[in-house]
């Protein structure tokens, strides 16, 4: 829920009161229903608000508690945040909203940084101590919510989008050769704190990160799974598992119901969105709404899975809805796309989640989506051969599986100025796999994937798709409860069964068993994957463009050969190589970077 910005001055100036304003408008999508900016001394905070937990004006943002002496704004949802008020209120707190950001404010009064410890819930924060000058800021376990952060000697202005930083101007806007490397390693993904601009970074997730008033700083990383077998469970069987893990899903989608408002599902049809309509069923939710989306098929391919989403709504009695999408509308839909991506994002199913989210909002607010199953219980078809690595050679299994392409091939790619000196990459992969806390080489690739890779893929596609509509997404297989229990599970039991294992005998337990037992699907969008030709021409386009040629990122050699042959290119696991260097461009372009 909500957008927040702010700027905090280190150099005794007041706030470019201004460049917060414009932020904050820049957030509009992401919180229609109000808008608020508030300052004082060297500090200003701007937020977007959408009404989902006490749709008063008594939970307007930002919000200043004058006897705490704290002001702050806040995106996400604490769900446990009646639960904190009355352990506050026996602790004398008194309260003035039914809002969970005044808990997150009470909390950080009676507990401080620790207070993240106790909130179960996605979220981002910034604080400020009136007295003090102090400044904190939070991003939640799994990065589910965003921060972006753009920092100079003398100030920091924080957003709950790049675009929004973009909008308050003063900006470096030249790209980085690391974020750039990781871009064409990873599938697109960028780890934290990198963007692909060297102006721009972001909170880490789990990360407390506190601010004094003359600029000096340190973090918190206040949570990591040991991804170990603990002794408390070295007695359950295979069975014991299976329930332990459908008792911490329930918790997990109960949780997520908490809302002054209704909540829907994305309803793909899969085992993991199917397990959540099951659930929520099982507790006696009616008249649920849910939600599909598919796509005209392409080059032979099909591009729905209405057969199964059809499958569950029937069987589970939803009012379900469905959203076919002709392939001659997907190139407009590309552009408002990316105009939402806070970074450039290749998956095709950006496309599927914006037009999906722009239906979803006109019926609801809120949707609980099956986003992080993959990562968290092992689901990809990719794991089986890195998992039987030896642990000590887990990091080149991941690199040889996992990479894009090699550093060498990336150098066929990108101009000399814009390639790192080294395969920063496949650096980074080595320094994550050699830290303590992993047994096996599937608990390094799982760690490594639902603390990184996921969190700035998945998660970050649908948080930014969905909240460009107003629409909060939430995510059950990310509780952190429910990863801290996968994290310690023997890999065995997530690898068998072709993958999720343990979650398709969870789902034998409570769907039908043609839904368990299909065949993996995924968001298709065939007019991106076989370049249809309205998409192509874009890509064309911006390749092609005077800003393309004047940024100079690409051989141009290459990108010749890759408008000769727009589906001949094929980057190690299948995606197109064309689509994952237009996309970077065309993401550029659209948000004006030169």
């Amino acid at each position: 829920m909500c957008g927040l910005a702010g700027e905090i001055r280190f150099d005794g100036e007041r706030p470019d009161i201004a460049a917060v304003e414009r932020m904050t408008d820049r957030l509009a999508p992401r919180g229609p229903d109000g808008r608020g900016v508030w300052s004082q001394g060297p500090v200003a905070l701007g937020h977007r608000r959408l009404k989902i937990i006490d749709l008063s004006e008594a939970g307007a943002q930002p919000m200043a508690d004058p006897r705490a002496r704290i002001a702050g704004v806040f995106n996400g949802c604490v769900y446990n945040y009646r639960e904190l008020r009355e352990e506050l209120r026996a602790l004398g707190h008194q309260f003035f909203s039914d809002s969970d950001t005044e808990v997150v404010l009470k909390a950080y009064q009676q507990w401080g940084t620790d207070c993240v410890q106790r909130f179960h819930g996605m979220f981002a924060f910034a604080l400020v101590e009136l007295d003090t000058g102090r400044t904190v800021l939070g991003r939640d376990r799994l990065g589910i919510k965003p921060l972006y952060l753009a920092q100079t000697p003398d100030r920091l202005r924080f957003a709950s989008s790049l675009p929004a930083l973009l909008a308050a101007g003063d900006v470096d806007t030249s790209l980085d050769p690391v974020a750039l490397h990781q871009y064409f390693s990873w599938h697109a993904t960028v780890a934290a704190p990198h963007t692909v601009l060297n102006g721009v970074r972001k909170l880490p997730p789990a990360t407390v990160r506190v601010f004094e008033a003359d600029g000096t700083e340190h973090d918190h990383l206040y949570w990591q799974p040991s991804y170990t077998r603990r002794p408390e469970h070295a007695a359950l069987s295979a069975e014991d598992w299976t329930d332990a893990v459908l008792d911490a899903l329930r918790t997990a989608v109960r949780r997520r119901m908490v809302a002054d408002v209704p909540v829907g599902v994305l309803l793909s049809g899969g085992l993991d969105s199917s397990l959540i309509v099951a659930l929520l069923a099982e507790q006696g939710q009616q008249d649920l709404a849910t939600f599909s989306v598919g796509f005209e098929a392409e080059g032979g391919e099909e591009g729905d899975e209405f057969h199964y989403s059809d499958l569950v709504a029937r069987h589970f009695d939803t009012r379900h809805h469905q959203l076919m999408v002709p392939s001659d509308r997907v190139s407009g839909a590309l552009e408002s796309a990316v105009r939402a991506m806070s970074e450039p994002m290749m998956s095709h199913d950006v496309v599927a989640f914006h037009l999906l989210s722009e239906q979803v909002a006109k019926e609801v607010k809120v949707v609980q989506s099956g986003q992080g199953a993959d990562e968290v219980f092992a689901g990809y078809h990719w794991y089986p051969a890195m998992a039987g690595a030896p642990r000590q050679q887990a990091a080149e299994a991941y690199i040889d599986t996992y990479f894009d392409r090699s550093h060498t091939e990336l150098a066929g790619i990108l101009e000399p100025g814009f390639l790192a000196e080294r395969d920063v990459s496949a650096d980074f992969v080595r320094a994550h796999m050699a830290a303590a806390g992993a047994e096996t080489a599937l608990d390094a690739d799982l760690r490594l994937d639902t603390h990184v890779m996921m969190i700035d893929d998945p998660v970050k596609r649908v948080d930014n798709m969905t909240m460009d509509w107003g629409l909060e997404a939430r995510v059950p297989f990310l509780d952190h409860e429910l990863v801290e229990l996968a994290a310690a599970c023997p890999p065995g039991l997530k690898l068998a069964d072709g993958g999720k294992g343990i979650l398709k005998a969870a789902g034998r337990k409570v769907l039908p068993a043609e839904v368990v037992d299909r065949p993996k699907g995924y968001f298709p969008v065939p007019a991106i994957k076989h370049m249809a030709g309205p998409v192509l021409q874009r890509v064309r386009e911006a390749l092609t463009a005077p800003e393309a040629k004047e940024r100079g990122v690409f051989r141009q050699s290459h990108v010749a050969e890759l408008l000769e042959a727009p589906n001949a290119h094929r980057t190690r696991r299948g995606a197109n190589t064309l689509w994952q260097v237009a996309l970077l461009e065309i993401w550029l372009q659209t948000h004006g970077i030169r």
